[in-house]
């Protein structure tokens, strides 16, 4: 059985702000998703149909919609931080990584290897282990 929903009402300020971010084109697909689904919200649209019409899931309509009736517009059509894991090596450790791979390389050796550089940065302190996946993922990073 679907569910039944009261439909939401826009102001003309909300109205307006709308038609300028559907003209406007410089925000991120997920806003402009978001706008439309309350315009059409606005006019009455079911759910299943704006699903269909945007693809997105209804849940997202239906989350979209219940965000600007507790939050308000801003709150509805922004996206809301996530949390995600932290990173494990600091930008600090990354730089002394990066520099030592810039140093000469050890006696014996002609240049850096990542396992050279991984056992070197557990060595000198710079963190407790890492692997040489991870150093070549971090030189990656540096142009």
């Amino acid at each position: 059985m679907a569910r039944q929903t009261k439909s939401i009402q826009l102001s003309k300020e909300e109205r307006s702000s709308l038609k300028t971010l559907f003209s406007g084109g410089n925000d991120s697909n997920r806003k402009q998703t978001r706008a439309r689904i309350l315009d059409l919200l606005a006019r009455n649209t079911p759910v299943a149909e704006i699903a269909s019409l945007l693809g997105c899931s209804p849940t997202t309509a239906y989350n979209v919609k219940h965000r600007y009736q507790s939050e308000g517009l801003e709150s509805a059509l922004a996206e809301k931080p996530r949390s995600g894991k932290p990173p494990r090596i600091s930008g600090e450790t990354r730089a002394r990584i990066t520099a030592l791979a810039c140093s000469t390389a050890p006696e014996g050796h002609a240049r850096w290897t990542l396992r050279l550089l991984a056992d070197k940065a557990v060595e000198l302190g710079f963190i407790d282990s890492v692997s040489h996946n991870h150093v070549g993922s971090i030189l990656k990073k540096t142009s």
